[in-house]
């Protein structure tokens, strides 16, 4: 399996995000991709590539472009301050408050644009995540070109951020840029499998109200986990797209039965549905010590879910989400990847 890694991954490195109160190191950090690249290399899983430029023409097609002008000069209004610290909002537009004016100041931009405040922006976030994305967009193009699969080792990852908005670690949204780009190249029918421990609600909102993308997601439940308020199972589309949007969320200390049962269901819902392509979310922060989630997956079970997706028959683009128990992240995707890779 072809895997697509950037080394500007790095250039993104915040030094912290507000969690419960308190500012705490960024959970989302450089080590992950290492320890994940270390793994793909070390079982020879397939040729490891650095991604094409696409330029911002594809990144138009999902998110807003007063929202790309704000993430390629944030870091440039900031510092123009006499600010050398990451970039963090601090106020929102709320209940109550105007959500139609964009601030002028970079103190209401951050909030403007941003869901939370565990999206830092350095100096290095644009490069970063503009190589993320392109790295999502270089295997999309693998796989329409003919390629049964490809990883694309995408950091930052990108599920919680929405047409207009950043959160959860996420800027751009690597998924949903590289489904846009297949249905652009003339594939009918996009699915897009969300098996990362938190909803990816950014996702979910930028194909809502579309028949020609479905989106399913297995994931904490929203009444106790974040993004909170997305992902309940009542969510399935509006418009057009009612009916193309499956919600799957589970309680806290779903072990591994369960939760592929889950994944059964929601393969048979794509598939029912008439998937020709298929973008999966991989996020691996499902395992049992991910230090922020509350499922118990061991690490064998990743391996059970690359062979259930690989049943799908269809052609697969990998896209890096989370997994924050950074010892056995490499070990935990790879899994996937060689369940995939055998099945």
């Amino acid at each position: 399996m072809l895997t697509i890694h950037s080394d500007a991954h790095r250039l993104h490195h915040g030094a912290g995000e507000f969690y419960r109160g308190r500012i705490v190191p960024c959970f989302e950090m450089p080590a992950r991709v290492e320890q994940i690249l270390a793994s793909v290399t070390a079982r020879a899983l397939g040729p490891v590539v650095a991604p094409k430029p696409h330029g911002r023409g594809p990144l138009e097609r999902v998110h807003a472009p007063d929202y790309l002008d704000f993430l390629a000069g944030a870091w440039d209004e900031w510092s123009a301050l006499g600010e050398t610290g990451d970039a963090l909002p601090y106020a929102w537009p709320a209940r109550d408050l105007r959500q139609d004016r964009p601030p002028a100041h970079i103190d209401g931009k951050l909030g403007f644009y941003s869901i939370d405040a565990a999206v830092p922006i350095t100096a290095g976030t644009w490069a970063a995540v503009q190589a993320s994305a392109d790295c999502a967009l270089t295997g999309a193009s693998a796989v329409l070109g003919g390629q049964r699969a490809a990883f694309a080792l995408c950091r930052p990852p990108g599920h919680h951020a929405g047409a207009r908005a950043m959160g959860g670690f996420c800027y751009l949204n690597n998924a949903a840029i590289a489904a846009q780009a297949m249905r652009d190249a003339g594939v009918g029918k996009v699915a897009v499998l969300d098996v990362d421990y938190h909803h990816g609600n950014g996702t979910q909102a930028i194909f809502y109200d579309r028949a020609d993308v479905f989106f399913a997601s297995i994931h904490g439940d929203p009444a106790v986990e974040y993004p909170f308020f997305a992902g309940f199972a009542d969510e399935t589309g509006s418009g057009e797209g009612l009916g193309c949007n499956l919600n799957l969320p589970l309680p806290w200390g779903t072990g591994a039965e369960a939760w592929l049962a889950a994944l059964d269901r929601a393969c048979t819902a794509l598939a029912g549905w008439g998937a020709q392509a298929l973008v999966v979310s991989l996020g691996v922060d499902t395992f049992a010590d991910d230090p922020i989630s509350h499922f118990k997956l061991a690490s064998p079970d990743f391996t059970r879910i690359g062979t259930r997706i690989a049943a799908l028959g269809l052609p697969t683009l990998f896209v890096m989400e989370g997994g924050y128990a950074v010892g056995d992240i490499g070990t935990n995707v790879a899994n996937v990847l060689e369940g995939f890779a055998r099945g």
